[in-house]
């Protein structure tokens, strides 16, 4: 259950000295072949981290060797230098491997504007090369190694009955928003595709995963998801079968991310039916998931709907207000746009909230998970680690 899950793929994950506390901060994932096609979807952030644009460049190709991914420094708003040191890393690994380093992404999450220790990084490529093997818990140290503020590693994967497989790990806890998270994912899968199948797959499942996944509205400077394939079973998959493969692993990992947000009590599903499109059904749901005022009462347990009805008329998709309906877990509490029930008559105190929102206008549909807005995030945020 990770991206050494499929075949040919080798992972590590070591502590190299970039946090000063002395945890795993470095992985490596290596593509044992045959085949080393690959995709990528990044930040839409006009602020991207040197590892982004390095990986963004190296992609052009279609083909992947190995991934290095450090977590403790972001490499973000570090000019010549940080790039600088994104292709020293790639160079290293790739002269470990026997390739060339525009076959090697690179990929980095922690603090923005700090430059990362050039040569602590390349003692740690050196140190996760020696470490490299295959088996789970492989997997799991390189999942742990890119944990910033996670509390658990995050994991996943899906078998084909054809007897391929896809893989796959992620960070992420905070600064989520699309697209994707303040994440940091790689996809393993030895099913035989070449580069465009793959990128075909990766994007329709990161768009209705990992861009539904929306904490707190703001958009990280890192984000990448690579989905690298090894061809090792030697079986070429159905192309809808393969994207939904994709598509469970990634909705597992985004899930896994909300539960394990940076001051998370409640788990929150923003659904919304009745729209003019799935697009504006999306607007509608991500307007309401990132309003503090809804965050706040569904943290303190209270079903104050119109919060939400609120949020949905200041959405910038089409609303009639007579036709609102509003259920908090199971309970109707606004139809035709009027009050329907008490809100004390909702019990909001398990973990886990679903807000139905209908509009009445067709049949577009859409979701989006969020989280509460709690002290603790609040606390962690106002003071987060170096």
């Amino acid at each position: 259950m990770s991206v050494t899950s499929a075949q040919g793929f080798r992972a590590s994950g070591v502590a190299a000295g970039i946090k000063s506390s002395g945890n795993p901060d470095l992985a490596l994932v290596v593509n044992d072949g045959p085949h080393t096609a690959a995709a990528g979807v990044f930040t839409r952030n006009k602020v991207k981290a040197a590892p982004v644009l390095w990986s963004e460049q190296v992609l052009t190709s279609g083909a992947l060797r190995a991934v290095v991914l450090n977590s403790g420094g972001a490499n973000a708003c570090t000019g010549p230098e940080g790039f600088q040191v994104a292709h020293a890393t790639a160079e290293r690994a790739a002269e470990l491997l026997g390739c060339g380093a525009v076959e090697v992404a690179i990929c980095s999450t922690g603090l923005i504007g700090a430059q990362l220790p050039r040569d602590t990084v390349l003692a740690g490529v050196e140190k996760a090369h020696g470490a490299l093997t295959t088996g789970e818990d492989a997997g799991t140290a390189a999942a742990t190694a890119i944990m910033t503020t996670d509390t658990v590693a995050k994991q996943a994967d899906a078998a084909s009955e054809a007897g391929w497989r896809v893989g796959g790990m992620t960070k992420g806890a905070g600064m989520i928003a699309p697209s994707m998270a303040t994440m940091l994912s790689v996809l393993t899968t030895d099913a035989l595709l070449d580069a465009p199948e793959l990128d075909a797959a990766l994007r329709a499942a990161v768009r209705v995963s990992f861009d539904r996944l929306d904490v707190d509205g703001s958009m990280s400077t890192n984000d990448t998801v690579l989905l690298l394939s090894s061809g090792a079973s030697g079986v070429r998959p159905d192309p809808a079968e393969f994207t939904a493969a994709v598509t469970d692993v990634c909705r597992d990992l985004a899930r896994q991310m909300q539960a394990d947000a940076e001051g998370v009590t409640k788990r929150i599903t923003v659904r919304v039916t009745g729209a003019a499109s799935e697009d504006e059904a999306v607007v509608v749901a991500r307007t309401v998931a990132r309003d503090s005022l809804v965050k706040t009462a569904l943290f303190g347990s209270d079903a104050n709907w119109g919060r939400i009805a609120a949020a949905v008329g200041y959405s910038d998709a089409a609303v009639d207000p007579d036709r609102l309906d509003i259920t908090v877990n199971g309970v109707p509490l606004c139809v035709g746009g009027v009050a329907a029930g008490g809100r004390t008559s909702v019990d909001l105190s398990g973990t886990d909230i679903l807000v139905a929102v209908a509009l009445g206008l067709g049949e577009g549909a859409g979701e989006i998970l969020t989280t509460d807005l709690s002290h603790a995030y609040v606390e962690e945020n106002s003071a987060y680690p170096s």
